[in-house]
């Protein structure tokens, strides 16, 4: 299965990622504080969180379980050389739910993160890829 997107410049630091769908994302390469969009590194690891997050609620939603609110943080260290590539990766999945409990969540989180997601598998090899879970109760 093919996928594509272009990436259109818009100046010196904003850039347009376009599926082939014509949804668009913004990119920008500016300095903290007049940042308007993710940069390339930030979408990386948005991308992985998110397709990992996917399979975790297509997991549980086939269990049945209720989730209230569920998000899922991620930090990474780059190499100060270049090409700056990651080192490691870490996502921590936090899930507001009455009936998940740890077993589960942990199960459906390794799934996840070491079988189902595909950018998680497209990046682990040479990049240390770790993950951690919380369950809430509301």
């Amino acid at each position: 299965m093919k996928v594509s997107t272009t990436v259109n410049f818009i100046n010196d630091f904003e850039y347009e990622g376009v599926n082939s769908s014509e949804n668009k994302v913004a990119i920008d390469m500016y300095d903290k504080n007049l940042k308007k969009a993710l940069s390339p590194t930030e979408l990386l690891l948005t991308s992985l969180a998110a397709c990992a997050m996917v399979d975790i609620v297509i997991m549980l939603k086939k269990r049945k379980k209720t989730i209230e609110s569920f998000r899922a943080e991620t930090s990474g260290n780059r190499r100060e050389e270049h090409p700056r590539s990651f080192i490691d990766i870490h996502t921590n999945f936090i899930v507001v739910s009455p009936d998940i409990n740890n077993e589960e969540m942990k199960k459906v989180v390794d799934l996840a993160v070491e079988k189902y997601c595909s950018v998680a598998d497209t990046i682990k090899h040479g990049t240390d890829l770790t993950h951690s879970f919380e369950v809430h109760r509301p």
